[in-house]
């Protein structure tokens, strides 16, 4: 079935057809037909599927069709997400979809001047998408109504609950009418999820579940590579000088570690930047910006910021540590072959990683395919940089004799 056959808005056909958007993805298909007739829906699918424009087409069919202007009379819709980045990555998504449409999205969230905030949203809005902190701040205040709320969303559930927004969620439904509509989205299902979602969601609620027997997408190839702790900066160079015109997004552990591969990128001329909780939110988003657009090829990450971000055209993913959390490898290689695209991931695996590499691949339920390297090429590599650095200190020891010699002269 095609977008055009839905019974949807003209505007928002012809939107979905500008954005190239012909057929729906599985999680797509299944979920906007009951949400259009104002089911309550707990879907799980992994990352990469199209879940945020499954609940952003008939979220605003529903909303468009009520209204008669562009005028509104109070919030219908709360989309809440764990992180920021993933706030103003569905509020595009919301925009895109919408554009023509009379509803109004507006994005609020922390680590930014809430005036311009205040001063949107006194102007009046439909949706709104959020993260827990700025949101509850503002209705303390008195800026956010939710008395008149219809639909509430709930997206990268599982990863809210591991950032402690347990109570936060409580908290959001005392504010909301008892009559609503319920989205719940998560990549992952456990016994803490589905207690959560049955609390939210009503007892005939739609269940979606896309359970893949393997959870890496089939457009993804990923493989592992035995590289030690201390080679590894040497292997990452080699990969991004070997696929320069890529665009390549690498994950560490922490973000000392961030900084410290985006320095020893740095060192041998490699551009590099890092994004991670460490950094102001303005330039997070700056970053990313540059990502995006591909003035920028390479991009250091941890976890907790690149989750459930949507990068286009991410060509290549690198483990350059493997994640402490197995569930953590899928979404992390998944930030690449997107949709229909194809995409690349590569994992460098220590000899102290090896046992994290067995818990991934319990969770994956296969072996990963193992990249060899030989002790010739893996030495080659190594002596590849040395080289470079003997270059340099032979530069150096020229200009400290230069130097001697001038000294000399005075």
């Amino acid at each position: 079935m095609r977008f055009e056959n839905y019974s949807i808005a003209p505007e928002i056909k012809r939107n979905l057809e500008e954005l190239g958007f012909k057929r729906p993805t599985d999680i797509q298909f299944k979920s906007i037909p009951p949400i259009l007739k104002g089911e309550d829906v707990l879907a799980i699918a992994q990352t990469g599927t199209g879940k945020t424009a499954a609940f952003v087409i008939p979220i605003l069919h529903l909303l468009h069709k009520k209204k008669k202007s562009t005028r509104t009379d109070g919030i219908k819709c709360v989309v809440m997400v764990p992180t920021r980045e993933l706030a103003l990555q569905i509020t595009k998504v919301f925009e895109e979809i919408g554009k023509h449409t009379r509803v109004q999205t507006f994005c609020v969230f922390g680590g930014v001047e809430q005036d311009p905030q205040i001063a949107r949203l006194n102007q009046g809005i439909d949706i709104l998408v959020t993260t827990p902190g700025r949101m509850f701040d503002l209705v303390s205040q008195g800026f956010i109504h939710l008395d008149k709320v219809e639909l509430l969303v709930l997206d990268e559930a599982d990863h809210m609950l591991k950032l402690g927004f347990l109570k936060d969620i409580r908290d959001l439904i005392k504010f909301l009418p008892r009559q609503r509509q319920t989205l719940f989205f998560s990549a992952t299902i456990n016994e803490e999820i589905k207690k959560l979602a049955y609390s939210l969601v009503r007892g005939k609620a739609i269940r979606i579940q896309l359970s893949p027997k393997d959870p890496v997408a089939k457009n993804i190839r990923h493989a592992v590579a035995f590289i030690e702790m201390d080679d590894k900066r040497f292997f990452l160079e080699r990969l991004i000088n070997e696929q320069a015109e890529k665009k390549i997004l690498v994950f560490v552990r922490t973000q000392v570690r961030a900084e410290r591969v985006s320095k020893a990128m740095e060192r041998v001329g490699i551009a590099a930047q890092t994004i991670h909780g460490g950094k102001e939110q303005k330039d997070r988003l700056a970053v990313l910006e540059q990502f995006r657009q591909g003035a920028l090829k390479v991009l250091i990450a941890t976890d907790v910021s690149a989750r459930g971000i949507d990068i286009p055209e991410v060509d290549f993913v690198v483990n350059y540590d493997l994640p402490d959390i197995a569930e953590n490898y899928v979404h992390r290689v998944g930030r690449t072959g997107r949709g229909k695209q194809k995409g690349d991931a590569l994992s460098f695996c220590s000899t102290e990683e090896k046992a994290m590499l067995e818990e991934i691949e319990a969770y994956l339920g296969k072996s990963i395919s193992v990249l060899e390297i030989d002790k010739t090429e893996y030495n080659e590599t190594l002596r590849f940089t040395e080289d470079v650095s003997d270059k340099w200190k032979d530069v150096l020891q020229e200009i400290e004799e230069a130097e001697k010699f001038r000294k000399k002269k005075k």
